[in-house]
């Protein structure tokens, strides 16, 4: 299977089985980067018709309605982008050691809702980006990653979305995952770090730099991956 057939098959096994069929289309279409107008256009329908679906006003599409929506996410990154989205997604694996869980949302999750899910203390006081959206996270053992990540394998650790939270487990100060983020040029929406055992403070600056949220949390692992886990249900 190429990777355009396993990129549609993800997005539509996503929508169909998402408790929220349209802000998952939503999701995929700003993915894309293609405005409402321009999808209905290629569809042939009305703008009103995509900002019914993705709303909730008008009943979820049929799997040929999916199917044509998908066509023209991918037909459209084509013809626009010179196939930017699609290939970025054509060497993503997630056999890379150390990655404990991997999962993507259905639909955006707003960062403020994800830190108060997971019991979450921010650390950086001076960020203010702190409005962006997560569609998925992944849960990584620090050391063991650390030890075996190289710079070919680093986007592995972003699933199918680069928006995404990083969750750092197993980890002592946090200055090693925070000075990889910083000089790889692919940047997660936030970072976790899960119980350390103390926080760099070099880690905060790096943090505060790239305007990227930094948070704790001391929630059990087992109760961090189930609360994880149901958000976008």
């Amino acid at each position: 299977m190429n990777a355009k057939d396993i990129l549609s098959e993800k997005i539509a096994g996503e929508i169909t089985l998402s408790p929220k069929p349209g802000q998952t289309i939503k999701k995929w279409r700003t993915e894309f980067g293609i405005s409402q107008t321009k999808l209905a256009d290629f569809l042939g329908l009305s703008p009103s018709v995509i900002s019914d679906y993705e709303s909730g006003r008008r009943k979820s599409p049929g799997i040929q309605a999916v199917k044509r929506i998908i066509e023209a996410f991918i037909e459209i990154d084509e013809k626009k982008n010179n196939g930017k989205v699609l290939r970025k997604y054509q060497f993503i694996s997630k056999n890379q050691e150390g990655i404990l869980d991997i999962k993507e949302y259905p639909y955006s999750i707003p960062v403020k809702k994800f830190i108060e899910e997971i019991d979450g203390k921010l650390l950086t006081s001076k960020v203010t980006d702190i409005k962006k959206n997560i569609k998925g996270f992944t849960l990584i053992d620090g050391i063991e990653t650390i030890k075996t990540i190289s710079s070919a394998s680093y986007p592995n650790l972003y699933g199918w979305s680069t928006e995404r939270a990083l969750i750092f487990t197993n980890i002592k100060y946090g200055r090693s995952p925070m000075i990889a983020i910083r000089i790889h040029p692919v940047k997660p929406s936030i970072v976790v770090y899960h119980k350390p055992g103390a926080v760099d403070p070099l880690a905060i600056q790096l943090a505060e730099r790239e305007d990227m949220p930094l948070v704790i949390t001391n929630l059990p692992l087992d109760e961090l991956r189930k609360k994880l886990g149901s958000l976008g249900r």
